[in-house]
């Protein structure tokens, strides 16, 4: 198993790699610091197309999985699923990146890390 790095170092990490990317990246609700999941919401020009979690895969590894309502850019379920799950994880790091194809961009940040 490989060493975990803080959560605010994470978000840290995200927030420059995106906006070094031509978008940028807001907390939206900030989390423990050492430990806190995190969630982000990729955005479009401020349109929400999903949510990731990360999350610990079988091996030890982790992984940025699909989390929250099947249609995100519904801003009502989204905001529903987004409070819900900070009434059950107080702890939790909510993460908007907005730019161009997010999804594409995940997948680059992962394979850099």
């Amino acid at each position: 198993m490989s060493a975990r790095i803080t959560s605010k170092t994470l978000v840290g990490a995200l927030r420059r790699a995106a906006e070094a990317a031509g978008g940028h990246a807001m907390v939206l609700t900030k989390g423990d610091e050492i430990s806190g999941s995190v969630l982000l919401a990729l955005a479009d020009r401020g349109v929400v197309h999903g949510l990731r979690e990360r999350g610990l895969a079988p091996d030890g590894s982790y992984q940025w999985v699909a989390a929250g309502p099947e249609d995100a850019s519904d801003a009502e379920a989204l905001s529903a699923y987004l409070e819900r799950r900070r009434k059950f994880d107080p702890d939790i790091w909510v993460v908007e990146i907005d730019l161009d194809a997010p999804e594409t961009w995940l997948e680059d940040f992962i394979g850099a890390a």
